[in-house]
């Protein structure tokens, strides 16, 4: 801790330092200098950074695809599937794909994409409300915990 100092006097004692001046905090009044080795302040930036990339989980988006036509044992089969990447972490995209005369149908289509987000469980969050695509409905659930 120097004290307040002009730019020309901190210049002057790093380099007689044999060190660089660092501006660590620029937005506050005075500006918040270090007087420290630059090469050794990136390095260690970039190991913390690297150390933050490493901690962060990583949650993939998984789809399922469903039909307006879909026969009950199908559904389950898809059910089940979900509460697996559910289970794993994964947020669960689910896709209604409609054909020809199915997309004048709109109510229905959500009926049955709304059941099959209730029947996951009381656990599940739903991230993106059911909304038309280009292909039919889509929405986006995850776990509540997360």
């Amino acid at each position: 801790m120097l004290g307040e100092m002009g730019n020309s006097e901190a210049l002057a004692l790093a380099k007689e330092k044999g060190l660089d001046l660092v501006e660590v905090s620029p937005n506050a009044r005075p500006p918040i200098c270090k007087i420290l080795d630059y090469g050794q302040f990136k390095y260690q930036k970039a190991k913390e950074e690297q150390k933050q990339r490493k901690r962060q989980k990583k949650v993939d988006v998984k789809g399922i695809r469903i039909s307006m036509r879909i026969s009950g044992n199908d559904l389950d089969m898809k059910i089940k599937q979900a509460q697996k990447f559910l289970d794993k972490g994964h947020k669960v995209r689910i896709e209604l794909v409609m054909r020809g005369r199915e997309k004048a149908h709109g109510s229905l289509g959500y009926d049955l994409i709304n059941k099959f987000a209730k029947s996951l469980g009381d656990d599940v969050k739903i991230e993106q409300r059911p909304k038309r695509e280009r292909l039919g409905l889509g929405m986006v659930v995850c776990k509540k915990n997360n």
